[in-house]
């Protein structure tokens, strides 16, 4: 997911996880990878008065982290009463049936087949639960299925893998597709500047303090990488694989599949647009 070490947004320092925001908790997932950072960020929310927890990503099917998550919550004298994807990757989807079986919770997705009940999530609607106000922000791009939760009573967002606590994201091509993404990087912009949104509380990474600075130094990144594939495209590098040796040199090869993907991505953007 990630092809950089760090970014701006004033990065929150210390051990990931535990409360994040009055109304959050982080339950970081033991399963540290190049492509999940630390691991993924499963995020429990709820009124501090009330008894109900939301449960957003409960990560992979790992009995342990599933059972940690359950007793975070009960151990702040919360249930959880609802289950939500912010898109179906396994490592944020894989342990959600299992999980909802243990909570006796709904699981509520973009994509139907990661749903379980009859509620899906999509644009203009807004999760309730336990008096929460969590608004749901479509932001395809990473993922065709990939969403947001703004949480204005925090002046916050969950941004699963949109925008990460650390580094950058891939756009997972063909599923993911570049013109949406930087659609949903300037959606995720505006719910700074118009909506007062301060805090990322991402999918994997630290929490970031500044959500405009995050936001407008990937839109800068994705700027510049496009310019380097379109370049190294007029320069004869012409299959993927060739432009993603050329422009991602310097990142760590391990990564170099995952770069591939974002590149396909960039490729056919620069195709759609007749840049090519």
């Amino acid at each position: 997911m990630t092809h950089a070490a760090a970014l701006p947004g004033q990065p929150r320092g210390g051990v990931i996880g535990g409360p994040a925001t009055d109304r959050t908790v982080c339950v970081l997932a033991p399963n540290p990878s190049a492509m999940t950072l630390d691991g993924t960020n499963t995020w429990l929310i709820s009124e501090p008065d009330s008894d109900l927890a939301v449960a957003v990503d409960p990560g992979p099917l790992d009995e342990g982290h599933l059972a940690n998550v359950i007793a975070t919550a009960e151990r702040a004298g919360k249930r959880v009463a609802l289950t939500l994807l912010t898109h179906g990757h396994p490592d944020h989807a894989d342990g959600a049936a299992r999980f909802a079986e243990l909570t006796g919770t709904r699981v509520r997705a973009l994509d139907p087949a990661l749903r379980l009940g009859d509620e899906g999530l999509g644009e203009g609607d807004v999760i309730t639960t336990g008096g929460l106000e969590l608004r749901v922000v479509p932001t395809p791009g990473h993922t065709a299925d990939s969403l947001c939760f703004h949480l204005p009573a925090d002046s916050a967002v969950l941004t699963g893998d949109t925008v990460l606590g650390r580094g950058t994201t891939v756009v997972a091509h063909p599923d993911g597709r570049l013109g949406d993404y930087l659609d949903s990087l300037r959606r995720l912009r505006s719910l700074a500047v118009d909506d007062g949104v301060d805090t990322v509380l991402p999918g994997h990474g630290p929490v970031l303090n500044d959500a405009r600075g995050v936001v407008e130094f990937y839109l800068a990144h994705r700027a510049k990488r496009l310019a380097q594939v379109e370049t190294a495209v007029e320069d004869g590098h012409r299959t993927p694989s060739e432009v993603v040796a050329h422009v991602y040199a310097d990142v760590d090869r391990t990564l170099w599949p995952a770069a591939e993907l974002s590149v396909r991505a960039q490729l056919e953007y620069l195709d759609e647009h007749g840049l090519l």
